[in-house]
């Protein structure tokens, strides 16, 4: 990521330290971001070819692949340094944790078009397409967001520091530090 590293040289030195001490929280809103982008592409996707009638599934389907997509994300950037369990049981705590944020995220859009009847023919297709994104996409995800950051700190990478920092070495390769002598 040396491109990153020198455009944060380019920041003002407070705003580059806020952004070092919360790398973490940083990295995890990216992978966010990239996920959310992958959800909205397979929701429509689904959406407009296969499951017209079934908005609900079509967003528990794209929610799930932007899961697995996560998992290698967060593990490998995101939390990279964070450990503290076995990979298949961490893979599995993982798996758990998203199973219940893909219901977190499915719940508002639930209540929106079964409880709320914001759904063709009681509204307007534009209006329906609206309080879908609106409550899957955006009040869903949010939810499910905050329960993921608090869930994988808490129970799936529960030790900071258990992993060693891959840094470059002189090819652009990462390796792990040295150990000092001393």
């Amino acid at each position: 990521m040396a491109g990153l590293d020198a455009v944060a040289w380019l920041l003002p030195r407070p705003l580059r330290a806020l952004l070092t001490k919360h790398a973490e929280l940083l990295r995890f809103a990216v992978v966010g971001g990239t996920c959310f982008v992958l959800t909205n592409a397979v929701n429509y996707g689904l959406k407009l070819t296969v499951l017209p009638a079934n908005p609900v599934t079509a967003l528990t389907l794209a929610v799930l692949v932007a899961t697995v997509v996560s998992y290698v994300l967060s593990r490998e950037w995101s939390f990279r340094t964070r450990g503290g369990r076995e990979r298949p049981h961490e893979a599995a705590l993982f798996f758990l944790v998203s199973g219940i944020s893909v219901g977190l995220n499915s719940l508002p859009l639930a209540v929106s078009h079964y409880l709320l009847d914001l759904r063709v023919p009681h509204v307007r297709p534009l209006t329906q397409e609206i309080a879908d994104y609106v409550s899957g996409m955006i009040l869903g995800t949010l939810l499910a967001m905050v329960f993921r950051w608090w869930a994988f700190k808490k129970w799936v990478f529960p030790q900071a520091d258990a992993r060693p920092k891959l840094v470059r070495g002189v090819t652009g390769t990462p390796r792990e530090p040295e150990k000092s002598a001393a």
